[in-house]
């Protein structure tokens, strides 16, 4: 499954309906789609949510991200992720290249 991070930022509509059910059914989306949460955290910033998912695939991520704002308001851009080692790796694989 490929790492992707969601980076979430409320809108005036969406803070108030701010819940442990709403909470809740957006764990419920993740999973429906074929996801995994691996965290979620409310941050202080540019963004106010940051979750760490995992998607069989991006169309997946991509579904999620779209369902979550139609369920939440809330504005999702959504990156996947490479791990620093693997990344490391790739970029010796370049070099060759």
């Amino acid at each position: 499954m490929t790492i992707f991070m969601m980076f979430g930022k409320y809108s005036p509509e969406a803070l108030k309906g701010i819940s442990p059910a709403r909470t809740d059914k957006a764990v419920e989306l993740i999973k429906k789609n074929g996801g995994k949460v691996v965290s979620m955290y409310a941050v202080l910033g540019e963004h106010d949510l940051v979750f760490t998912l995992e998607f069989p695939d991006a169309e997946k991520a991509l579904a999620t991200s779209v369902a979550l704002n139609k369920l939440t308001g809330i504005s999702f851009t959504t990156s996947p992720v490479v791990e620093v080692e693997k990344f490391d790796k790739l970029m010796a694989q370049a070099k060759n290249i």
